[in-house]
């Protein structure tokens, strides 16, 4: 069914091929993306220049790219995961145990929720220093609320299906009911969920780079996209390449996730 949706498809393949790159690129085109290899502001298709191009130091854009999606795809995927894990726990204690456990833990979630999102994460990386592992940290602590929303809710409306109560009835405790006859059954919009939280920390993670808020020798797209930004009128190429290097990237997952949600609504398969 997930194949059937031609744009998810093709988002499937398109973010496929970028995660192979940023893997095997580094290897296979052979130069660091720290090392100076011709003049600065050599655009693409200059003479001597890299196939997109020098930045303001001689460095290969290119090189950029492909070590840079390393850097921030790892980042991302650590932190949505760590994003799911946290708002999976909370909202399925919320949402099974209902009561003040609901209560407190909805509160404690709204506390992280009225927060500005981006101002925490700042905040985040400036108490613990910047570095790979901060920056997921503040990511995956800020994001979690909406998977705990959406966890609690799934909760909530399965937590009275028979096959739960069956569950009770011969004997099940809490924990084996909500891991491994509730969540199982919660899982297609939380996978859903999983995509565009992937997404929102992508950008999360290129914008926190942008305004230089990483360590300074890991090269991301958003700290490319932030170091070039002052030449971005006379060498557009420093900032076009990592810029659409995220676009291509978040409309990739983004499809992917359109498919998945189609394919597990059964209200959506007939379109």
């Amino acid at each position: 069914m997930f194949l059937r949706n031609k744009a998810a498809a093709v988002g499937l393949v398109v973010f496929s091929l970028i995660v192979l790159v940023t893997i095997f690129g580094p290897g296979l085109y052979g130069t660091s993306a720290n090392k100076m290899v011709a003049k600065p502001f050599l655009g693409p298709g200059s003479e001597l220049a890299p196939p997109l191009g020098t930045d303001y130091l001689g460095r290969d854009i290119l090189a950029g790219i492909i070590g840079g999606g390393r850097a921030t795809l790892v980042v991302a995927a650590v932190a949505a995961a760590m994003t799911m894990t946290i708002g999976i726990l909370v909202g399925s204690l919320a949402g099974y145990f209902g009561g003040w456990v609901d209560a407190l833990l909805m509160r404690f979630t709204e506390i992280f929720q009225v927060m500005p999102a981006l101002l925490f994460s700042m905040v985040v990386i400036f108490i613990f220093q910047p570095g790979t592992r901060n920056e997921t940290l503040a990511i995956g602590l800020t994001l979690w609320p909406l998977a705990a929303r959406l966890a609690r809710a799934e909760f909530l409306r399965l937590r009275e299906m028979e096959y739960v109560k069956a569950a009770r009835a011969i004997g099940c405790g809490d924990l084996r009911i909500m891991f491994r006859t509730i969540l199982p059954n919660a899982m297609p919009p939380l996978l859903v969920a999983a995509t565009l939280t992937v997404v929102i920390a992508i950008l999360f993670h290129s914008g926190l780079a942008f305004l230089g808020m990483v360590d300074v020798n890991t090269i991301s797209w958003g700290s490319m996209l932030g170091k070039n930004r002052g030449y971005a009128l006379t060498a557009w190429w420093m900032v076009f390449f990592p810029g659409i290097a995220i676009v291509i990237t978040s409309l990739s997952i983004s499809l992917v996730g359109d498919g998945l949600q189609d394919a597990f609504n059964p209200k959506l398969r007939g379109r």
